[in-house]
């Protein structure tokens, strides 16, 4: 039974970013979510939010209770102009608020936020075809399986593959 936690969904803020790095970092460090094995730092998200918002993308935030629960951001899938009109999302949640939605409002915010960016399609590149709980989350949203690499990552002493889909926005 999914748990449901009453969220708000903003964009992110610079002060955002030790709550992002947090909860990035235990991905980094116990999931195959993504394939970084050392977590950046506090400076390196704030970074990373800037260079995001400074294009026009959107990086949102969840609150629940006043704290973040979790982050959702696109940016363009790759840097040559012919991909303008793509993008590739990235979705997060805190370990304390997985299956409680949090990463389906995410989704459900980010969609309308890159069409308005000026993006067209979006992309999950989900690491781990094991990744169940992602693989699930955008099929839900309509996202179609576009593909699949075969042992494109090693992490935790094992190889991993990374599933593509895809959706119109």
């Amino acid at each position: 039974m999914t748990r449901q936690i009453s969220l708000r969904i903003r964009k992110a803020r610079p002060d955002d970013a030790d709550a992002i790095a947090a909860i990035y970092r235990h991905h980094v460090l116990h999931g195959t979510g993504t394939f970084e094995e050392e977590p950046p730092s506090v400076g390196d998200m704030a970074g990373r939010l800037e260079k995001v918002q400074a294009h026009g993308w959107p990086w949102l935030v969840a609150e629940a209770d006043s704290a973040v629960a979790g982050y959702a951001y696109a940016a363009q899938f790759r840097d040559r102009a012919a991909y303008r009109f793509a993008c590739e999302n990235s979705i997060y949640v805190h370990p304390d608020h997985i299956g409680a939605g949090v990463g389906r409002a995410l989704l459900d915010a980010l969609l309308p936020a890159s069409a308005e960016a000026g993006f067209q399609r979006m992309f999950a590149v989900i690491g781990d075809s094991g990744n169940l709980g992602s693989i699930r989350l955008h099929e839900r949203a309509d996202f179609t399986h576009c593909g699949q690499l075969d042992k494109a990552g090693f992490k935790f002493g094992r190889y991993l593959d990374v599933v593509f889909m895809q959706r119109e926005i």
